[in-house]
């Protein structure tokens, strides 16, 4: 009798088991979930090695270890494709300002906005800045987020920028959640700077002397993605287009916060320069939509900033879908408009401001999520050959993601193939 391989791990007795398998869903596609009923993941050596009914994989495989999912929903573990994860300080006084009728851009203005939180950040040591970000960064894994990005634009020159690179760093490897670095000195314009003389300092200073230094410093990573902000008191389209043709030519990888709250002609830019993502996307023109939906540079909608600036005005992503685009969802965690570790309220928000259903919103904030990050071949869904992140939740429909808000729905987290936060009674063998 033949003996059957050996697994590290066998989550098994999921009521529904979502694969999200096939790659980054387009338009009508999004949603796939690939459900398998009764479903059971094998991992070894953190890597998935199978999916299937539990029934196929226990007469398949010998598990030295055994978690069941006692019959809830078992899913990949969730992407957060546009974090600004590391900062010193908080903008309480500004939510107040803003309540009280004070625009986003008004504040920008005055001094406030991003440059209150430069001023804090700025002169802060790795030390505070790793203490502050730290319950940041495991708040978003006990809410499910297993891989994320992060973008540095606290410091705005040289040697603080790099700083805040460092502390991304030294969180993803301190791990358990995965961090995808983002080098975002186009955040701002510095006090004191005019904005051209600000972004012949990027190009000219900062981005060439990134090169050695993430060389030195990167652990062998692939290069960060560069960002800019194209927006009305930032940084106009033709000094964005400076920034990312620069960054382009010294072989980083792209983003673009894109028509958050006037159309420049952001998404178009992304879209010529073939940018990973376009982000936001508020006031994107129907032309520069369709545009963008025909590209492979991924959309993301990020429904927790209108929430917290209390405007009517969400990511267009009917339209996104209709003309075949590839829509993905992250929380933009910031110490301004949207303080959210929490992927699962962006998922509730999207239901319910952006008419995306649960299935869609879903497979927005993990395999389409992990495109808009690059990491699609190895996050974002349960198939063999792929890091082993799972979640487990306390409910048996997946549809209670989108239609429940305000609570956790995690019960476990699986990042690797190790259990990295588990209920007190986890159900193993």
């Amino acid at each position: 009798m033949e003996s059957r391989p050996t697994v590290d791990l066998l989550v098994h007795s999921a009521s529904q088991l979502l694969t999200c398998s096939g790659g980054p869903q387009r338009g009508p596609a999004l949603g796939t979930l690939g459900l398998i009923e009764h479903g059971a993941v094998a991992i070894r050596a953190g890597l998935i090695v199978a999916t299937g009914s539990t029934e196929e994989l226990r007469r398949s495989y010998s598990a030295s270890r055994e978690l069941s999912a006692a019959g809830r929903v078992v899913l990949p573990g969730f992407v957060d494709p546009h974090t600004h994860l590391v900062w010193a300080g908080d903008r309480a006084a500004e939510f107040e300002q803003r309540v009280q009728g004070a625009s986003y851009l008004e504040i920008l203005e005055a001094g406030g906005g991003i440059l209150s939180t430069v001023r804090r950040t700025r002169f802060a040591s790795l030390e505070t800045l790793l203490s502050e970000s730290r319950p940041r960064l495991r708040k978003m894994l006990e809410h499910g987020t297993t891989t994320a990005e992060a973008k540095t634009g606290y410091g705005l020159e040289l040697e603080a920028e790099l700083r805040l690179l460092h502390a991304i760093l030294a969180l993803g490897s301190e791990g358990p959640v995965d961090l995808v670095p983002t080098f975002l000195a186009a955040h701002a314009v510095p006090e004191g700077w005019q904005p051209a003389e600000y972004v012949a300092l990027i190009c000219d200073h900062m981005l060439p002397a990134l090169v050695p230094w993430w060389a030195r410093t990167g652990q062998g990573r692939p290069l960060p993605f560069v960002d800019v902000f194209c927006e009305v008191g930032a940084f106009d389209l033709e000094l964005s287009r400076r920034v990312l043709e620069c960054a382009r030519s010294l072989g980083f990888p792209l983003k673009i916060h894109a028509d958050e709250f006037n159309p420049l002609g952001a998404a178009r830019l992304a879209v010529e320069l073939e940018a990973t993502s376009a982000d936001h996307l508020l006031q994107t023109p129907a032309s520069d939509l369709k545009r963008l939906a025909g590209s492979d540079t991924v959309a993301v909608a990020l429904p927790a900033t209108p929430f917290g600036l209390a405007v009517p005005t969400y990511a267009p992503a009917q339209a996104i879908l209709r003309h075949g685009g590839i829509l993905a969802l992250g929380t933009d965690l910031n110490p301004g408009t949207a303080w959210c570790e929490n992927m699962q309220f962006v998922i509730s928000l999207a239901c319910r401001t952006m008419g995306l259903s649960p299935a869609q919103a879903i497979a927005a904030a993990t395999i389409n999520a992990a495109a808009a990050i690059g990491r699609h071949e190895r996050v974002g869904s349960l198939e063999p050959g792929k890091e082993a992140d799972v979640l487990l939740l306390s409910v048996s429909d997946y549809r209670q993601l989108g239609y429940r808000f305000g609570t956790n729905l995690v019960s476990t987290v699986i990042k690797k193939g190790q259990i990295v936060v588990a209920e007190r009674t986890d159900g193993l063998d």
